[in-house]
């Protein structure tokens, strides 16, 4: 694969790219921030996608951090994985796009559903921090979870919530995911994303779920710092799962009176600056 030279500069628009990965499949992401800075790949939500970059690309700036935000397979332009793609796949597609950015090792972010696959990703010897905002911690049993055991419920479920949320606007979206008022350029960042995730419908909504409610192995091999920043009203991923996470692993919480998206909204400077630490 041939690698691609650093950008230069401090700051970096958000661009897409792309790599192709071993197996002939299409990997997409976005790149931002601080373009010769400490590079950070972010793992967005389920459902989510490169444009999720958009919510964090001024604190990565800021904070001297290279911003990287995939689509995960099957989601947005990315190719869908091929059957029985699990979380150890997914560190192997990590490490042939850290390849195409010319990254020796770097940080990882994941936030909501992309946090399980943050961790995946640690047990690589290329990671050196791990930041995981308001996320899910398999097994879980959340509701996405138990309704991905019924066939194509999950995929009629966001097929109709796209719908809804073409004809609602933004704030439907971003109801599902905080109480709180943003604003415009957020309500719009996270609508985007949204719709952007659901590119090639919502097979990957279903199989990332399904996925979430099994014991994930590579949770167990954790050898590098990991923190978590959580939320006391986080309906979406509960509280209770990631303290009980937190106290069988080396993780340090931080947790705040907030919900899901709230988290995320009130710490993305902190975030950054952590994982752009030593």
């Amino acid at each position: 694969m041939q690698r691609k030279p650093r950008r230069a500069g401090h700051r970096a628009a958000l661009a897409t790219e792309t790599c192709t990965l071993p197996d002939g499949r299409t990997l997409a992401y976005a790149v931002g921030g601080a373009g010769d800075g400490t590079p950070v790949v972010a793992h967005h939500g389920t459902p989510g996608s490169r444009l999720f970059a958009s919510l964090l690309a001024d604190a990565a700036a800021a904070s001297g951090v290279r911003l990287i935000v995939p689509d995960r397979p099957g989601y947005g332009r990315s190719s869908p994985p091929p059957d029985g793609w699990n979380p150890r796949d997914w560190r192997e597609d990590l490490a042939a796009l850290l390849d195409a950015e010319s990254v020796e090792r770097g940080g990882v972010l994941g936030f909501s559903g992309g946090g399980p696959f943050a961790l995946a990703a640690a047990t690589s010897d290329r990671v050196r921090r791990v930041g995981l905002v308001s996320t899910v911690v398999p097994p879980a049993d959340i509701d996405l979870v138990r309704l991905s055991r019924v066939p194509f419920a999950v995929r009629i479920l966001f097929r109709l919530s796209s719908a809804y949320a073409s004809v609602a606007g933004p704030d439907a979206i971003v109801g599902q995911y905080t109480d709180r008022t943003v604003s415009e350029t957020v309500s719009r960042a996270v609508d985007d994303d949204f719709h952007e995730a659901l590119r090639q419908g919502a097979k990957a909504v279903a199989r990332e779920n399904r996925l979430f409610g099994s014991e994930w192995a590579v949770l167990d091999r954790l050898s590098v710092p990991v923190r978590a920043w959580h939320g006391t009203r986080d309906e979406n991923a509960p509280l209770s799962a990631v303290r009980a996470f937190a106290d069988e692993t080396d993780v340090t919480m931080t947790v705040s009176e907030t919900d899901h998206l709230g988290t995320l909204l009130d710490s993305p400077s902190e975030v950054c600056r952590w994982l752009s630490g030593p």
